[in-house]
């Protein structure tokens, strides 16, 4: 290194370096006061080191700003030290909250996470899962089980490891992290048929390649037919998961010769657009039409009324893959873990006026 070098350089790499300059395994080792076989084990195989051995062998890398290679590693180990996840949208902080609970449980055991969007379009999905693939992942995160054979078959194929996210059913074939969508929106008409709706209206996300929203439709379409209700295609909203689709919802549901008084949106974001458009309206919420959503974003407790809703801890489903496919990395089966949302009793429901009724 050149005597300007020498200054910028941590005090541990002042040093003589190979001829790229960069620091060596065996420096690492010496600043850590370790063999070089403990470095290596640091990084190929955490769990076998203490806490405290771990701590220093890393602060010591950092120090020295030496990255070990992962195309070694890949060789020597036959193991990448990869593991993939493909979310259908980068656009949602649910998502985001899973990714960084997997991503942070992940990087505490030296692994690297891969990430790929499919924007809800199972092909491009089948194609990340085969790149994927190809680079050697070790194990794999799906959010829901809407994906083409072909992937799923691959996965067989190859004996990867791999969890569904964000949905849980008993008799899925996948191994599911995640939660009962049909029980939740289930559990949300119930909320309301016990206050004393009877008309309904639903607002809901794109159904197609979607297994979590159709699960979340035949939750309350089942619901309301357990009563002898019926809820006809007239009462039901298709449309983008945003604000704007929510308020376009809720104004042809309630321009209806018939309007509901009970709206169930597939989530929070639908609801704020179904209560905004219910303000416009000049129409009560809750007295004249009760809202529920699904997600507990951070605003919507603080709204006026705050929303009733059900809330899932998405971070918590990102740990709990994280945990199940390190597991499976280690040779344990793999088992489905179904987390319960916790219902948010707010100021958007209340009983019908009498009046319509």
């Amino acid at each position: 290194m050149s005597s300007e070098d020498d200054v910028l350089a941590p005090r541990g790499a002042r040093r003589a370096r190979h001829g790229n300059g960069r620091a060596r395994l065996a420096e690492v080792a010496a600043l850590a006061g370790v063999s070089t076989a403990t470095v290596s084990r640091v990084f190929n195989a955490p769990e076998k080191v203490s806490p405290d051995v771990r701590e220093r062998v890393l602060n010591s890398a950092a120090q020295l700003a030496w990255i070990p290679n992962a195309a070694g590693r890949a060789l020597a180990s036959s193991r990448s030290h990869i593991v993939g996840a493909i979310i259908p949208t980068l656009d949602d902080e649910i998502f985001a909250a899973q990714i960084a609970g997997l991503q942070a449980t992940l990087t505490q055991q030296g692994l690297t996470l891969f990430l790929g969007c499919s924007n809800y379009d199972p092909a491009l999905a089948l194609e990340e899962a085969r790149a994927m693939l190809a680079r050697g992942v070790e194990a794999l995160a799906l959010v829901g089980e809407d994906h083409p054979p072909e992937l799923f078959e691959a996965l067989h194929r190859q004996r990867l490891p791999y969890v569904v996210t964000y949905a849980w059913r008993a008799e899925s074939p996948h191994p599911c992290i995640g939660f009962d969508n049909q029980a939740a929106f289930a559990r949300l008409t119930q909320h309301l048929l016990d206050l004393g709706h009877r008309r309904f209206g639903v607002i809901h996300q794109p159904l197609a390649h979607n297994d979590r929203v159709q699960a979340r439709l035949a939750g309350i379409r089942e619901t309301l037919a357990s009563v002898g209700i019926d809820l006809p295609a007239t009462a039901v909203h298709e449309g983008p998961a945003t604000i704007d689709a929510g308020i376009v919802g809720t104004q042809a549901l309630l321009a209806a010769e018939s309007p509901p008084t009970a709206l169930i949106c597939g989530n929070d974001r639908l609801a704020l657009g179904a209560l905004f458009a219910a303000q416009h309206l000049g129409v009560d919420v809750p007295r004249q039409l009760s809202i529920t959503g699904f997600d507990d974003l951070e605003l919507v407790s603080h709204l006026h009324p705050a929303l009733t809703t059900l809330r899932i801890d998405n971070r918590a489903i990102g740990v709990a893959a994280a945990e199940a496919l390190l597991r499976a990395r280690a040779g344990d089966p793999l088992v489905s873990c179904e987390l319960q949302p916790e219902f948010k009793l707010r100021g958007t429901t209340a009983p019908p006026p009498r009046a319509r009724e």
